[in-house]
């Protein structure tokens, strides 16, 4: 017996009358949070290069999978293995140019043919805007909208373009501002904000990883400046911050 069927077996022991009082009230609402925290986690290991932490947190991810997968099991509707034929079918429906006599030439015409399969199996989808996730995060959801769009030759004609637009957003966000009106203003960010994603997306850009490493160096950044302060940091007026912030981060590129 290898690890994977012991690891199912542990959960399932987790989850019997004798096992775990914890793991025995869970269900898939109750741990929807931990899936998602999971997966972040281990986006973090691979944006730090951490391999030992990767390891680790592929496993946090993989117990998610099980846990969900016996639940599952318990309430009659599928079981790990299920889920293990499922993915298993779909990646041989989806590779014929690796299983079957379709050919390929490029890693691009891979995927507009796993595209064109995977819009086959989705038939019963009406709208090109179908199959957005609800629960990922905005950023990421944008960035999904706009590829969607995209594939049906909704495009901007060139990056000029986009930079108009983008300045077009600001402008209508400014008159928000000066109107007061702050209904608008939400509206007219939110509109800044998916142009933003528009370019990132027409760039090769994954906004969503750009933000989150302009989060960690703002961060990182910040830390600095507290290290360097000499008096509460309350207390700087604003040219002492922007002195302190590039005395911070020339010492971070030292």
């Amino acid at each position: 017996m290898g690890y994977l069927e012991k690891l199912v077996d542990l959960i399932g022991v987790l989850r019997s009358e004798n096992g775990c009082p914890w793991d025995r009230e869970q269900t898939h609402g109750t741990l929807r949070p931990n899936m998602i925290e999971e997966a972040y986690e281990a986006i973090d290991a691979i944006n730090d290069n951490d391999m030992k932490h990767l390891k680790e947190e592929l496993g946090d991810v993989l117990l998610q999978v099980i846990l969900h997968s016996q639940i599952a099991k318990e309430e009659g509707a599928f079981d790990i293995e299920d889920v293990a034929i499922g993915l298993h079918d779909k990646i041989i429906h989806r590779h014929p140019h690796v299983f079957g006599n379709v050919k390929v030439n490029s890693p691009e015409e891979a995927l507009l043919s796993w595209d064109k399969i995977k819009k086959e199996e989705k038939s019963h989808r009406k709208s090109a805007m179908d199959g957005v996730s609800k629960a990922q995060s905005a950023l990421m959801s944008a960035q999904k909208i706009s590829k969607k769009a995209v594939k049906c030759g909704f495009e901007w004609p060139n990056e000029a373009s986009l930079y108009d637009c983008i300045k077009s957003e600001f402008k209508e966000f400014k008159e928000a501002v000066q109107a007061k009106n702050t209904t608008n203003m939400e509206e007219e960010m939110g509109d800044i904000l998916f142009a933003l994603v528009n370019l990132a997306r027409w760039n090769k850009i994954d906004a969503e990883q750009a933000l989150i490493k302009a989060n960690k160096k703002f961060m990182t950044r910040f830390r600095k400046m507290e290290e360097l302060a000499t008096k509460p940091l309350e207390e700087y007026s604003f040219d002492e911050y922007d002195k302190l912030w590039k005395e911070a981060k020339n010492k971070l590129s030292d």
